[in-house]
């Protein structure tokens, strides 16, 4: 038996999130889909444990699953393998051999997250469910000042859709910024994880700054309150991606969130 560790990217555009659904459903999520991939490669019932679970229409750059597996094929030639039995949207970049303890959520230190807008009044009909269109000026450093209020360790369930089943809403990010590349605004969250929508609140909060909607100064009370309606607007999914998932200590961002 060897335990395969896979890093993927998934366009999310067609698929209902990444967990396979207990009630058949209209749309394919990921899980399936690399399931009967991997299965009908290696002749085997597999099984793929991710990350993390992205929802409807989110994407991922950097997605990390594992399996299990009897077969002997080198791991080198095994993302290749996989791919020829995959669609378009759905992409192994690298398999390693990894030991049998390891989990891909589990054994996770931390998550980058982006959230991506695009500033601009011109609309385009390519593209646009890869990213948030906001046709409005908006205060590049007002939101790159209010990012830093938004780090730390603190209890984030007014961050938090209704529906979520966790123990504790506690969470810690690492780090967050706003950056600008023309007309594009990327919003980038590091953390341990993350609470039902918490990346797609945080991003409509630091919006709602922007507009003059919320307070920058208001923040810590809204994160104290816990109240959802408190905070900013949940943002759509097609804006959101799982960029990468660290498994080693030396790489999780720590010092961002003290620099």
């Amino acid at each position: 038996m060897r335990n395969i560790k896979a890093v993927i990217a998934y366009d999310g555009s067609r698929y209902y999130g990444f967990q396979a659904q207990l009630s058949p459903e209209t749309l394919p999520t990921v899980q399936e889909v690399l399931e009967t991939a991997i299965g009908g490669l290696l002749k085997e019932e597999t099984k793929v444990h991710s990350a993390g679970r992205t929802d409807r229409g989110v994407h991922a750059l950097g997605q990390v699953v594992h399996f299990f597996t009897e077969s002997m094929i080198p791991v080198d030639k095994l993302a290749n393998a996989v791919n020829q039995h995959l669609p378009k949207d759905v992409h192994v970049i690298s398999c390693e051999e990894v030991d049998m303890e390891f989990h891909a959520r589990k054994s996770a230190l931390g998550k980058h997250y982006q959230y991506r807008v695009k500033n601009t009044d011109i609309t385009t009909v390519f593209g646009n469910q890869y990213f948030y269109q906001y046709p409005g000026l908006l205060d590049d450093a007002l939101m790159q000042q209010a990012c830093k209020l938004l780090e730390g360790t603190h209890n984030y369930q007014g961050f938090c859709s209704a529906g979520a089943t966790v123990k504790t809403f506690v969470r810690t990010v690492y780090y967050m910024n706003m950056r600008r590349d023309g007309d594009w605004i990327i919003f980038d969250v590091y953390g341990n994880g993350f609470l039902y929508n918490m990346v797609r609140i945080m991003a409509g909060t630091l919006l709602f700054v922007s507009m003059g909607r919320i307070d920058e100064a208001q923040l810590p009370q809204i994160m104290a309150a816990g109240e959802r309606a408190a905070a900013g607007k949940t943002m759509p999914a097609y804006g959101l991606y799982l960029n990468k998932v660290y498994y080693d200590e030396k790489e999780v961002p720590y010092e961002k969130a003290n620099g």
